[in-house]
């Protein structure tokens, strides 16, 4: 039998729409179903991820932002990360140069309230445009480095331990912790908590051991806080400065502190034949020096009462800071190191002022 040709056209045009519509039905589905997939396979990874200070403001002389770069690491090299001391580096970018300013009166308290045109900031004797002013209370990430050596055993650790709650009570209530203890080696003790009051009672438990790796407690002390989850950044060490089995040397930590965003804080931990003793006196200028180089203080306490004064004046002072930034004109990444100057013009009426900060930078934003 033979159909009409109109009808077999119809026919024919029918059947290809089928076929088409099929295929076009086909490649939807395949393409669907990679799509269904990836959502179950990123789940894993969006729960991995931490912040890091790349995601962060920077207060630092030398950068505005720091990253850790490594390669992947083993289940045994991730368990020694966070208790011992690792080699990984810090990297840093100088486009932003950031610093925080303590300023005091001739009493030595601090003056808050200050605008930017207070300040004025010169790299290598050039002013600079500050870009970047705050003088708010920001929360700090800080690192408390505990000396548990022999050389502080007795009640050294107590009195120590009584006037950290000071610290503790005086800070913000934002504020992060990293707990670093040593002796012959620095550890770990606690990893990012808001609880102060887990490192009072951390400290309780700690053994006190003949040698002393204050170098290297501080240089991990550096490292954890430089990937805090806070822009401002401080150590707070408590020790006699003595040490005498550090990978580390005194230049190496000096070298760091330079290159990094952290204030260190040194309260000095002598008993009376401390200090007019050649050691003693060792361990002051040590403690001096590291933070001075930093932008921070050092204080060394005579009695239990003036300890208490100080840890809170430490507290208060992180509280009462000023950020100030800017980028340097024709900045070049030749790695010299760049001395900075910060002014402060008092408004009417008011005295003399005094700034305290980090002096400068090194220009590299190479691997360290």
């Amino acid at each position: 039998m033979h159909l009409p040709s109109r009808y077999a056209t119809k026919i024919i045009a029918v059947s290809i729409s089928l076929v088409a519509v099929s295929f076009v039905f086909s490649l939807s589905v395949e393409s669907q179903e990679p799509a269904q997939d990836k959502p179950a396979a990123a789940v894993p990874a969006a729960q991995d991820k931490t912040p890091t200070p790349a995601a962060t403001q920077s207060s630092s002389p030398t950068a505005s932002q720091s990253n850790s770069q490594g390669a992947s690491q083993t289940p045994k090299e991730q368990k020694k990360l966070g208790t011992e001391l690792d080699d990984r580096s810090i990297v840093t970018n100088t486009d932003l140069i950031t610093l925080t300013v303590t300023v005091t009166d001739t009493y030595g308290r601090y003056v808050s309230g200050l605008n930017k045109s207070a300040f004025a900031v010169f790299d290598n004797k050039l002013q600079q445009e500050i870009t970047h002013f705050s003088d708010d209370d920001s929360p700090v990430s800080v690192g408390v480095i505990f000396d548990v050596s022999g050389s502080m055993s007795g009640d050294k650790v107590k009195r120590a331990r009584d006037a950290l709650s000071k610290f503790i009570q005086t800070s913000h209530d934002s504020d992060e912790y990293f707990l670093i203890a040593f002796n012959s080696r620095a550890q770990l003790l606690l990893d990012r908590t808001r609880d102060g009051d887990s490192i009072l009672n951390k400290l309780t438990f700690v053994e006190t051991k003949s040698q002393t790796a204050l170098y290297d407690a501080c240089y991990l002390g550096v490292e954890k806080v430089q990937r805090g989850a806070h822009p401002k950044r401080a150590l707070l060490l408590i020790s006699d400065g003595q040490d005498n089995d550090s990978r580390y040397t005194f230049n190496e930590l000096r070298k760091l502190l330079k290159e990094s965003d952290v204030t260190l804080y040194a309260v000095g931990i002598l008993s009376g034949s401390d200090a007019g003793s050649a050691m003693g006196m060792e361990g002051q200028g040590i403690l001096d020096e590291l933070a001075g180089v930093s932008g921070g203080k050092a204080f060394f306490p005579r009695s239990a009462a003036e300890m208490d004064d100080i840890f809170e004046q430490i507290a208060l002072e992180l509280r009462h800071q000023y950020s100030i930034g800017y980028k340097p004109e024709s900045f070049t990444n030749d790695g010299k190191w760049h001395k900075v100057k910060v002014r402060v013009t008092p408004p009417r009426g008011l005295p003399r002022l005094f700034t305290r900060y980090r002096e400068g930078y090194y220009a590299t934003a190479g691997a360290r």
